[in-house]
């Protein structure tokens, strides 16, 4: 398989780069793959936050309402119950929860295949030579994505993610640098255009293209 590739100034090169079969070509049957590692992505992500009070925590309601007998009333003991307004909440989050999802390593590396697969049947996948020139510089990271038409949420995928790679893509809202080997199928599912360096891809191949598992 061949994909569009740019030399560093935006023009096409004369030899396009080749992607392998088993990571960007495989036939993408089981969609319930890519969902539980979508899923598993965000919950694994999650910061839990939400905590309520029990009856016994909520402050005040120490004197009984009104007498146990006589009134006509129904009986009760405090006015911090779940069942009155001001009260504590029943079966409310703790803060305790536990909402991750486990998959396996070969579950996550199989959906992430699948996800790349994707983006590049649907052509959404465009390799460049080197970012190594833009110098962290904002105007150069956009007059680039510009020239290769990469447009709406753009992911770079670079060989190795450093700080002056993050400068010149910070101030754009709609675009994020990942490290190759740290791609996940979230971001790549994501992303309307991937943008990824040529030595980055040769890092996807030579991580996902060995035995599949």
């Amino acid at each position: 398989m061949a994909v569009a590739t740019y030399t560093k100034a935006g023009a096409k090169a004369t030899t396009p780069a080749k992607l392998e079969k088993k990571v960007f070509g495989i036939d993408v049957k089981n969609h319930d793959l890519l969902k539980d590692a979508y899923l598993a992505y965000l919950a694994n992500g999650r910061t839990n936050l939400a905590i309520t009070k029990k009856r016994g925590e909520v402050r005040g309601g120490g004197k009984k309402p009104w007498r146990q007998k006589g009134t006509g009333r129904a009986r009760f003991g405090s006015s911090r119950n779940p069942i009155w307004r001001g009260g504590g909440v029943a079966f409310g989050p703790t803060g305790n929860e536990n909402y991750t999802r486990k998959l396996s390593l070969a579950t996550k590396h199989q959906a992430l295949r699948q996800a790349l697969s994707l983006a590049a049947k649907e052509d959404r996948l465009k390799i460049i030579e080197t970012f190594a020139y833009m110098e962290g510089k904002t105007k150069d990271m956009v007059s680039f994505l510009d020239k290769i038409d990469a447009k709406g949420n753009v992911l770079c995928v670079v060989s190795v993610k450093d700080a002056s790679k993050e400068r010149a893509a910070q101030n754009i809202a709609e675009l994020k640098v990942s490290s190759a080997k740290y791609l996940n199928v979230f971001d790549v599912l994501n992303a309307d255009c991937i943008v990824m360096s040529r030595k980055a891809l040769e890092t996807v191949q030579a991580w996902l293209g060995g035995k599949n598992e």
